[in-house]
């Protein structure tokens, strides 16, 4: 099924007489669910664009490569910067606005700007009974709702399916340049990126790579204006004298550290692991990982395992979450803390009393 309009979505969802598999542009979904397919790349068109208001209204399935066209060419951006993950998921395809946010697809910059759910302004979806939901507004002013709003970001399609999204852009950066580290080990590497971030210099990127090819490297970047930009910049850098480093400008390595491009084309298992930065490389240090790699200064590790074994075995009980992104033998999504999936399963029986969409995907 693939509507070419909300009503069309309503329809398709109210009629529906079984499980349907939520899928955009078939980029980055995870775990398995099985269900007729209901694309909503149909959904296309941005429909309301104001660069002075730094707002932006667009179809959930609108192209993202459309989206961030249409920002750049007004030298504005989506500052939390999705990922592509077509390359770690070994996928095709175009990767969709409304699928961005139904995983609340968010890069590097997460730990300065925020998450894609920090970004949104309302949202129109199409609940489980096929009536359609409108959310929030269209401009920063209008908060009407938020939480709500911000709820569908990261849900995967299970309370809804999403049919537009209104979404605050910033302006591009002048420049940007990246100081890199190197020699780190991962224990030093982590506290050496919470200094940065720790630092009066506005650290908008902070992570670091165990397996680069000529030893460690670990990254810190600092964006805005060039004199202020390179300020900051010999400053942060004397915080680190006594380690070898050098300074890179322009996008340096970010492109690859946002899609986890180390891992491209390497078998084995991924996992994402949402952890405390501090015990980041002790958590590590138990997997036995074939590769790894930290971001958000260590809030995010991304490693590499043989096909089959399970990360959260071999972690035992760890504040955080474990996430199986490619592989099998396991489920994808960390078991909730029963609180949470009392709540989890009340709000999808609110929003899906059916059970149709995309059935099982956070519980699996």
């Amino acid at each position: 099924m693939r509507p070419e309009s909300e009503a069309e979505l309503a329809a398709e969802i109210a009629g529906a007489e079984g499980p349907l598999l939520i899928r955009g542009g078939g980029t980055r979904g995870v775990g398995a669910v099985a269900g007729t397919v209901l694309e909503t790349g149909g959904l296309a068109g941005i429909t309301l664009y104001e660069p002075g208001a730094l707002t932006l209204v667009a179809r959930a399935g609108t192209p993202l490569a459309e989206v961030e066209a249409a920002l750049a060419a007004e030298g504005q951006r989506l500052a939390f910067e999705p990922p592509d993950l077509r390359g770690l998921l070994g996928r095709g395809g175009d990767s969709t606005l409304g699928g961005v946010v139904a995983a609340n697809g968010s890069g590097p910059r997460r730990i300065a700007a925020g998450a894609c759910r920090d970004f949104l302004l309302g949202v129109r979806f199409v609940d489980g009974r096929g009536q359609v939901v409108r959310n929030g507004g269209r401009v920063m002013k209008n908060v009407t709702g938020y939480d709500l709003v911000k709820l569908m970001a990261g849900a995967c399609g299970t309370l809804g399916v999403l049919s537009e999204v209104s979404l605050k852009v910033l302006p591009r950066p002048e420049v940007s340049a990246t100081l890199v580290l190197h020699g780190l080990d991962d224990r030093a590497a982590v506290a050496a990126l919470a200094r940065g971030l720790g630092s009066p210099y506005e650290v908008t990127g902070a992570a670091h790579d165990p397996g680069a090819g000529d030893g460690p490297r670990s990254y810190l970047r600092i964006e805005g204006f060039a004199r202020s930009v390179a300020y900051r910049m010999e400053r942060l850098r004397a915080l680190f004298a006594d380690v070898a480093a050098e300074v890179v400008e322009g996008e340096g390595p970010w492109p690859g550290l946002r899609d986890v491009a180390p891992f491209h084309g390497r078998a084995g298992a991924v996992w994402r692991l949402s952890v405390t930065p501090s015990e980041a490389p002790a958590l590590a240090a138990r997997l036995g990982a074939e590769a790894l790699l930290y971001d958000w200064g260590g809030g995010l590790v991304w490693a590499l395992l043989p096909e089959g074994v399970d990360a959260r075995a071999r972690l035992g009980v760890f504040r955080g979450h474990a996430t199986l992104l490619r592989g099998g033998g396991c489920a994808a999504f960390h078991p909730e803390p029963a609180p949470v999936a009392a709540l989890s399963a009340g709000l999808r029986q609110r929003f899906d009393p059916r059970g149709i969409l995309n059935p099982g995907l956070m519980t699996s």
